[in-house]
């Protein structure tokens, strides 16, 4: 029996080992710096792309991978039991249309389902492993597909951003608004509502934030997995998951470091947390 292969892209920031061991295809975006052209976890590592960002004055730019790019990775699957596409929210990318686009357009007859998660970064990676693991067990395209939706209905997202200073400088802001922000020293803690990001609330402080984000993560209710993704320093990572014990006994089923795609409105600093509820 051909098993069904499940594509997304880079936004999920799922690292290499876990989509190699679950059979997972991740398209890169486009981090454009200057006139170079880079793509996400491929030629361009978190690192090396956090690093750049303290370094550099000019700010990067990112861009959906195009039809033609996810059309190659589908006909390349087109011998495979069909194919589940799951990407970031289409009401916060262009990648979704990308992905259905190419795979209209594809060549092979290869059976693509292509899933809106409205989700990003860990919510999104929580809707691929789900659909990946049920790949795995041998489901159906549609099995997949619904599957996928599943999780999107039953995944909630938090995150804290340590600044709004990138969020400006990609356009997502108004620089007048970073600046009361810098001023007032308040740091923005977001989640998703309807496929967008909305404000969760604004802290005066990492230690505020970081308690915020333990409440979010309590009131999201009985959960069966979670998920963190996260651009910030090791040390305050470990404390974060161990304070996480508190509101959520489980062990964290992934931690992923947080690559360009969404780092290049976030900046460094960021944590964000998906919840799928019992």
């Amino acid at each position: 029996m051909r098993r069904v292969r499940v594509v997304t892209d880079s936004t999920a920031d799922i690292d290499r080992t876990t989509a190699e061991s679950l059979g997972i295809e991740v398209v890169p975006i486009y981090v454009r710096w200057g006139t170079t052209s880079f793509q996400d976890g491929v030629d361009l590592s978190p690192s090396d792309f956090y690093r750049r960002l303290a370094k550099r004055r000019d700010h990067p730019a990112t861009a959906q991978p195009s039809p033609e790019d996810f059309a190659r990775v589908y006909a390349s699957h087109a011998e495979s039991g069909g194919i589940v596409s799951i990407h970031i929210s289409a009401k916060i990318s262009g990648t979704y249309n990308s992905a259905r686009l190419g795979a209209e357009t594809v060549k092979g007859g290869a059976l693509v389902e292509v899933v809106d998660s409205g989700l990003n970064s860990a919510g999104l990676a929580m809707v691929v492993l789900a659909g990946a693991r049920t790949a795995a067990e041998g489901g159906s395209v549609d099995e997949v597909a619904v599957e996928a939706r599943r999780a999107c209905a039953e995944t909630r997202m938090v995150g804290l951003f340590d600044t709004m200073k990138y969020l400006a400088r990609g356009g997502r802001i108004s620089p007048a608004i970073a600046l009361a922000a810098g001023v007032m020293r308040v740091k923005p803690v977001l989640t998703f509502r309807d496929g967008e990001i909305v404000r969760a609330g604004l802290v005066r402080s990492r230690e505020g934030g970081m308690r915020r984000l333990l409440q979010l993560i309590a009131e999201m209710g009985s959960l069966r997995s979670v998920i963190v993704s996260h651009s910030t320093q090791q040390d305050e990572l470990d404390r974060f998951l161990r304070s996480m014990k508190n509101v959520y006994p489980g062990e964290v089923e992934k931690v992923f470091e947080m690559g360009a795609a969404l780092g290049v409105h976030g900046g460094p600093g960021m944590v964000i947390v998906a919840g799928r509820r019992v």
